[in-house]
């Protein structure tokens, strides 16, 4: 396989003047006006990079706002309950980076006095945070001279050095960061690597990329071989799996029963409707049954289907196929989760809740006003 060489044996000194100056001027005149670009404090910058992985900034922008009138410092994050955090980012998804940002925040004031640190070792080292963020926090608060490296700024850099190779590839991703390095500029380091990720979100677009309107065109060598629409090259991915699940909406005396998920297990720490993967053979009742038995040692009786949800995951799709369910007896343990709780169907909205649940919840309060 070859290997991506740094841009010095791509272009001249001269010419990498020339793409930094332009493509700065490009985005000073053009640049977003967004929430996290109207402030150098690394915690709201940081919370921004963390919201924006994996995330359009149209959906990620409402929830930054409520993010910060919530927890406005690192000190009230590190003070909240994982709940509490969770709840706030419910429906953004990647949950996982509440749970590091939370952990990641208590560390921050532990043991750095509440102020985010300014060394990449040091940044490094909290949970969550890999080397795109360190990077674009780093340079944007502090000014320090690293590269910030996401989806946009590899499509665009692939792109400028005719990239052929598959850019989800080590070696090759590997490359692109050594390639990076060498253009981020002494001044301005934050800037520039805001400006190559607008590039790539409004300009250098994954499909049909609008080169006519790209001030740094004529130093890109994709367009000069018409290759654009060839780059990035990706590796075949793997089918995404579909499974089907059963989920109980478990009533007694007025209540549904909800379960805490695993600290550890996807969406952990967000409550459900209990259930789990229905096994070949079996019908979606009988799913149930079980897995009541043995997550919560409880014994119900399902009754009639309420409605099906599928959700799409980044590695797969779930259908939830969802019955009400009755349970007269017995004490719902947390054997295959992390807590139980009977809750009254309009105090559900204060738990954080994935987002297929939501979305049976809807349905229950849809039922119950007919």
């Amino acid at each position: 396989m070859s290997t991506v060489n740094p841009l010095a044996s791509r272009w001249t000194d001269a010419e990498r003047r020339a793409l930094r100056r332009r493509l700065l001027a490009w985005y000073t005149k053009n640049r977003r006006d967004l929430a996290w670009r109207r402030t150098r404090d690394p915690y709201r910058i940081w919370v921004a990079e963390v919201m924006l992985q994996q995330t359009q900034v149209p959906t990620a922008l409402p929830y930054y706002v409520r993010f910060l009138k919530r927890f406005p410092t690192v000190g009230a994050l590190a003070r909240a309950t994982d709940q509490a955090v969770l709840k706030v980012w419910q429906g953004l998804g990647y949950y996982r980076r509440a749970l590091n940002l939370h952990e990641a925040a208590r560390l921050v004031v532990r043991d750095h006095g509440g102020r985010v640190p300014d060394d990449p070792q040091a940044l490094a080292r909290l949970p969550g945070v890999g080397r795109y963020t360190c990077g674009a926090v780093l340079s944007i608060a502090f000014g320090r001279r690293l590269a910030a490296l996401d989806a946009n700024a590899v499509r665009v850099i692939a792109r400028w050095l005719a990239v052929r190779e598959a850019t989800d590839a080590g070696a090759t991703r590997a490359g692109l960061w050594r390639a990076a390095e060498t253009l981020v500029p002494d001044k301005t380091p934050g800037d520039w690597n805001q400006a190559v990720m607008e590039l790539g979100s409004r300009v250098c677009s994954p499909r049909q990329p609008n080169c006519r309107s790209c001030p740094v065109r004529g130093l890109c060598l994709a367009f000069a071989r018409n290759l654009q629409e060839k780059i990035p090259a990706r590796r075949a991915r793997r089918p995404i799996p579909h499974i089907q699940v059963g989920a109980g909406i478990v009533w007694r005396r007025g209540r549904i029963l909800l379960c805490k998920r695993r600290a550890d297990a996807m969406l952990g720490g967000l409550w459900e409707f209990p259930g789990g993967k229905i096994r070949p053979g079996e019908s979606a009742e009988e799913c149930i049954r079980r897995e009541l038995r043995e997550e919560c040692d409880l014994a119900v009786t399902v009754g009639r289907h309420l409605l099906d949800v599928t959700h799409a995951y980044s590695h797969l799709r779930v259908t939830l196929r969802c019955y009400h369910c009755r349970s007269a007896r017995g004490r719902a343990k947390a054997l295959g989760c992390d807590a139980t709780r009977w809750v009254r169907p309009e105090r559900i909205a204060d738990y954080p809740l994935p987002g297929a649940d939501v979305r049976i919840l809807e349905a229950i309060t849809r039922a119950a006003r007919k």
